[in-house]
């Protein structure tokens, strides 16, 4: 099988041309050709480009950049041009594109959206708050919340409120199980004062959720918490419960079966927005 190599050369973190690179490159059947990805961040300097100079010699490959110093572009579009390599600035077209429209020249500042301004504190502020208000804990603060999110086990709560965290949503998860009563700080919510927390459940079918927590088992004790665990006519009936739950007390609800974390935050969030609208109305 043939091997591709992709250089990302970037003068940040890398996360932007990294992001991008591997959306397209999603669109492309790779059953022909095995890709290697290179990642070169923080290239700041003709030092650094000398870099990834002897790595394009080691490994030549396609060159995707986000560099916004023009004398580092062409520097490394001179290193790509001299080795025949393709390369390619996906930042040019939509800077090219905003000066045109905004009437002013970009200013060729590498990590500039890594600035500490206010909206990096919030986003720091957001995670501190995701785990503190993990799997339940701190009950207490929950009105504190943006979006709470309910459901059974396995249904992705703790990963998709990180990720609500990253992009400054404050988010916290109460798991719902079977037999146990509600927190009652979880059904309070409804009847506080003010602007309150968007209440969300998410759920699997149970079939996705029994081959989820079956493999979770093989890292954690069996016995009789296998049992009902993963037996599949009672994550059924503990599915129907936790609708139920949510239905009863008008909290929408999400499926996240065949959902990634980031399409589900993604809906999440334009929820989200729609119930902050409501509440200024």
């Amino acid at each position: 099988m043939k091997e591709i190599h992709i250089h990302l050369v970037s003068d940040s973190t890398g996360e932007t041309v990294q992001s991008t690179a591997r959306a397209c490159l999603a669109q492309f059947q790779q059953d022909n050709f095995t890709l290697r990805e290179h990642s070169w961040p923080l290239v700041r300097t003709p030092a650094d480009l000398d870099r990834v100079a002897a790595g394009l010699q080691k490994t030549p490959g396609a060159v995707i950049c986000t560099l916004v110093d023009e004398e580092l572009r062409a520097g490394l579009f001179h290193i790509c041009n001299a080795a025949a390599l393709p390369v390619i600035s996906i930042l040019d077209p939509l800077l090219g594109f905003l000066s045109d429209y905004l009437g002013v020249k970009s200013r060729s500042q590498p990590g500039r959206q890594h600035i500490l301004d206010s909206e990096y504190f919030s986003r720091i502020d957001a995670i501190q708050f995701a785990m503190a208000h993990d799997d339940g804990q701190a009950l207490w603060n929950l009105a504190a919340a943006s979006v709470v999110l309910v459901g059974v086990s396995r249904t992705s709560k703790t990963p998709t409120c990180i990720y609500l965290a990253n992009r400054g949503v404050r988010a916290a998860n109460v798991p719902f199980v079977a037999g146990a009563p509600v927190p009652a700080e979880l059904t309070a919510l409804k009847e506080a004062s003010g602007k309150r927390p968007l209440v969300i459940g998410l759920f699997r079918e149970a079939d996705s959720l029994v081959d989820l927590r079956r493999n979770r088992l093989q890292m954690i004790s069996s016995g009789n918490m296998a049992m009902s665990y993963a037996d599949i006519d009672a994550v059924r009936q503990e599915v129907v419960a936790c609708r139920r739950l949510c239905a009863d007390h008008g909290w929408p609800v999400l499926d996240t079966t065949r959902r990634s974390i980031e399409e589900t935050a993604a809906m999440i969030i334009r929820m989200l927005e729609k119930h902050e609208a409501a509440a200024l109305s």
